[in-house]
Order: C-alpha cells, then structure tokens, then sequence
C-alpha cells in the first residue's frame, strides 16, 4: 500500500504542477499583443504539450487515489473522504475548464483578461489546500 500511496502522491504533485503552469501561460496568451504572432504561437505551443502532459498525469494520479480507496479502504465511510472526493471532482472540473479556455486561445476566441487568468490561476492552489488539510487533519 506504501508503494501505491507513494506513487499517488507523486503524480498528484506532477498533475498540480501543470495545473500551476497552464494557467499561468493563459495569463501571458491573455497579454499578447494582437501583431505578435510569433510569440503567441510560442505560448500556445507550450500551453498545448503542458495540457497533454498534465493529462497525462492526470490520469495514474486518480486511478492510484482510486486504488487506495476502493482496493485498501482507505478513508471509507469517513466524511473527510467525501468531502475530498468533491476536491477531486472540482479538480478535474478546472483541468476541463482549462482544456476549453486553451481551444478558445487557439481559436483566438478568448474573452477574458488577463486580470481574470491571473485569479483563475489561484484557483488549484486552493483545491490542493483543501485536499491536503482534508487528508493530513481529516477533520471530520
């Protein structure tokens, strides 16, 4: 169970990592200039291979939560586990949202500012916060 807690961990970090970034390119994408192609080509490069990497990540980080919750029990029938199940489910809700703010970018379709990617972008901190007191404090 170590081996699986260990691993789980590791993709988590790596998922929030991309999670961290994107938006932040979201903000600089949000900043360009319309005659700077060149540098907007650039940033959405970037942010295209970091969503499919985050992805990616994404991906063994559930399935090993899921492992550890189904296959060993682990936080059964306890209200801090439910509670970080809804965590879980905003989270892959705001990877989503940035999957569909990325194809507005790159439909050049975006609406937002780059103020409002900059609050978008403290969004994950957020949810990690809340996953982690939920998990280390399990406070109910």
């Amino acid at each position: 169970m170590l081996w699986v807690k260990s691993f789980h961990i590791v993709f988590i970090a790596s998922w929030f990592a991309g999670l961290f970034y994107l938006p932040r390119i979201f903000v600089n994408l949000a900043m360009v200039p319309p005659q700077s192609i060149a540098e907007r080509e650039r940033l959405l490069l970037m942010a295209r291979k970091l969503m499919r990497f985050s992805t990616i990540l994404a991906v063994p980080a559930i399935a090993l939560g899921l492992w550890l919750w189904l296959g060993y029990g682990i936080g059964r029938g306890s209200g801090w586990m439910h509670a970080k199940l809804a965590v879980v489910v905003l989270v892959i809700g705001y990877h989503h949202a940035c999957g569909r703010m990325l194809a507005k970018f790159v439909a050049n379709r975006n609406t937002r500012s780059h103020v409002w990617m900059r609050w978008f972008n403290e969004v994950p901190v957020l949810l990690l916060v809340a996953a982690v007191i939920l998990v280390v404090v399990k406070p109910f």
